[in-house]
């Protein structure tokens, strides 16, 4: 305490109150610490924003939590679900030294969970240690068996303990009492007492967080896996004079039952709208379309209507309903693109000019991306009439909600206000909180995660560009155990945007790989229709599929190549059946990253305990991955085995889900990947006897 010169500090006349939970700390003097500080906490989103989890995930809750001195502490974790509902969970001590905490929690019940985090003196726990110790070496042993029967009897007191078990407690207090080293010796380490104190502690000091919010959303927006198609080159049919019928929802409903075979849940439609005949692009985006060519999709709206109407090469809305109800009796959820812009066609741009950016000449501005640009496209410009741009939006959404879409995906949401997704998804779930949007972001890692922390429940990410080993590594581990909290990436390996390098040079392996890693590393992934026929040629000078599908219809033999053996169908359709028979892959936080000794073999895992599998047992695959997609290479991968149960030097066995092969292994053990037969392993580890 510090005192002006001429004056003596003043006495303290009272006890100060020290709070045993944090308090507003913006409040002068307020503390923000508690008596066992309790920090860090987790699941927790920067901003204040829930959290997210979906049914049935199991949520690690950590937080870092310690006292001063020797005495031992315990910490719960008190969750109270969407229906008022509170239920306590003993937290376990991690790595020795770290004060890290931490109790793994499925959450079945959708809504808006609250938790905080309670640390208590564990007053058993800190006795046993000590007795265990003193008695060991002959020190106060009838100290610490008068301190154990005076706990003991403590507990033995609380009226709301079940009878039998006070009786024990009694019983146990007058054997310490009779001050027997040997007895004392067997109660500081009697598992069946120490059960009864952990189920329920008996403690003098008690701490508590500030309550946290997690909202849990239905399994959809954690776990799936996306097809991507364009309904109008489904069923095209190329006529005598060479000009092209489009397909439509009634023949494009016919490819969703090869699409839930392979195993996919959500079929994702482009934009379904009519499409502008101004500056309509036309093959391979040039400026200037032919006769007969249909223009992008993304150039939205025409004379035929806009954001709420259906092309009517496609049909009618009631095709549409049609499909859905077609895509749902096969398993399949209906996915639609939300694409907020407008083709200068669009009504919006006769009824609400106001809404775009009009230049100094007159003009309206057309979308840019340096150095792409969209002639035919108009952005909506949000700084003219906020209000009016969102009521509109809003509208739209739920007319299609009420079309039957529960799933969006978002395009370009990082060109709109984030105040805008905000609200609208906030406001959209409040009535409807079984829809889900995607953000189709590919823009700065601040702006990716933003969009995630105010509502996206998936995102699209990084991964499509994150080929090599220290890429992949540095990836995984961001999306699983920094960002999980709030991010749910969608690991697309392909887009009807997006042909990468590694894909165009890579070859039939590439394209084995990365379905491979896509499908195992996270919950949430997709393909490109064309993609399991290796559609890897590109535009010149572009990340584009040449003749893309996005300005042209496309005819595609889907049947033929697969009796040839040339798609790659089977394959997607077996990881699809893997990740269907194995929970852990369901899951994004689990996946752990393990070494190999070359810069090419990518090694992760991902374990899940029995009491969150459904079926009583544990499950845990390892995948061994060459990502290079022009060699054999040769190896020794060393695993962390301790991650799933199995100490270290010890055998087990691990099946490939791919060859069927089985092999017995440890924790280093040898491994060759030819990238031209089987560059991957996706290993199960079999239980031990």
């Amino acid at each position: 305490m510090t005192a002006r010169a001429g004056t003596r500090p003043t006495a303290l006349r009272s006890p100060v109150q020290i709070p045993t939970r944090a308090v507003d700390a913006d409040q002068p003097g307020a503390l923000r610490t508690t008596r066992i500080p309790l920090l860090d906490g987790t699941p927790v989103v920067p901003g204040g924003f829930p959290a997210k989890a979906f049914a049935g995930e199991a949520v690690p809750f950590r937080v870092v939590a310690f006292r001063e001195g020797h005495d031992l502490i315990g910490v719960h974790v008190r969750l109270t679900s969407p229906a008022g509902e509170e239920s306590l969970h003993r937290l376990t001590a991690l790595a020795d030294g770290t004060d890290r905490w931490e109790a793994e929690i499925a959450l079945d019940a959708e809504g808006l969970w609250r938790y905080r985090f309670e640390a208590f003196s564990d007053d058993f726990a800190t006795w046993a240690h000590a007795a265990h110790v003193k008695i060991a070496a002959g020190v106060d042993v009838p100290v610490m068996a008068a301190l154990g029967a005076e706990l003991l009897q403590r507990a033995a007191a609380e009226k709301d303990r079940p009878a039998a078990q006070r009786t024990r407690l009694r019983t146990w207090a007058e054997e310490l009492r009779a001050g027997d080293p040997v007895v004392a010796a067997e109660r500081a380490v009697d598992p069946d007492l120490a059960a009864i104190f952990r189920d329920r502690p008996v403690t003098t000091l008690r701490s508590a967080s500030a309550e946290q919010l997690l909202r849990v959303e239905r399994t959809r927006a954690g776990v799936g896996a996306w097809y991507e198609f364009f309904p109008r080159s489904e069923g095209a049919r190329r006529l005598k004079d060479g000009t092209v019928r489009s397909g439509t929802f009634r023949t494009a409903a016919k490819r969703l039952p090869e699409v839930a075979r392979m195993g996919f849940d959500v079929i994702y439609l482009v934009p379904v709208h009519p499409i502008g005949t101004t500056n309509r692009k036309g093959r391979n985006n040039t400026l200037v379309a032919e006769a007969g060519d249909p223009g992008s999709p993304y150039a939205i709206g025409a004379a035929e209507g806009g954001h709420d109407a259906i092309h009517p090469d496609l049909g009618t809305p009631q095709d549409f309903r049609a499909f859905v109800r077609a895509a749902r009796k096969e398993g399949l959820e209906v996915a639609l693109d939300l694409a907020l812009q407008a083709s200068p066609d669009h009504p919006w741009v006769r009824d609400h000019p106001e809404w775009f950016t009009t230049l100094p000449d007159g003009t309206i501005a057309y979308a840019e991306n340096p150095p792409k640009k969209y002639q035919d496209i108009y952005p909506l410009n949000f700084d003219n009439d906020p209000e009016g741009i969102a009521a509109e939006m809003l509208r739209i959404v739920r007319h299609w909600v009420a079309e039957g879409v529960r799933i969006f995906r978002v395009d370009n949401p990082h060109t709109k206000p984030l105040q805008f997704w905000e609200w609208l998804i906030a406001t959209v779930n409040e009535t409807d909180p079984d829809v889900i949007f995607l953000a189709e972001a590919f823009t700065r890692p601040a702006v990716m995660r933003a969009l995630a922390a105010v509502g996206f429940q998936q995102s699209y990410s990084y991964f499509t560009w994150r080929n090599t080993k220290a890429e992949l590594e540095e990836f995984l581990t961001t999306i699983s155990h920094e960002t999980a909290d709030y991010m749910r990436p969608n690991l697309f390996v392909n887009t009807h945007d997006i042909l990468t390098e590694y894909l165009q040079f890579g070859g039939r392996a590439a394209y084995r790989i990365r379905a491979c890693i896509a499908a195992t590393a996270g919950p949430v992934y997709g393909v490109y229709a064309g993609y399991e026929l290796i559609e890897n040629v590109a535009r010149p000078g572009s990340e584009e599929n040449i003749d893309n599908e996005k300005y042209e219809y496309k005819f595609r033999d889907w049947a033929g190549a697969e009796e040839r053996g040339e798609s790659l169908a089977p394959l997607l359709r077996r990881l699809n059946e893997i990740r269907a028979a194995h929970p852990a892959l369901r899951q994004l936080r689990n996946l752990e990253l393990h070494w190999s000794d070359d810069d090419a073999i990518l090694v992760f895992s991902k374990h899940l305990d029995a009491a969150f599998t459904g079926t009583g047992r544990p499950d845990t695959l390892i995948v061994v991955a060459n990502v290079d997609p022009h060699s054999v290479r040769e190896t020794t991968v060393h695993l962390d085995t301790t991650r799933w149960g199995v100490p270290l030097g010890e055998s087990y066995e691990v099946e490939d889900l791919l060859t069927g092969s089985v092999w017995t292994w440890t924790d280093h053990n040898y491994v060759r990947l030819d990238a031209f037969a089987e560059p991957v392993h996706i290993l199960k580890v079999r239980e031990r006897a």
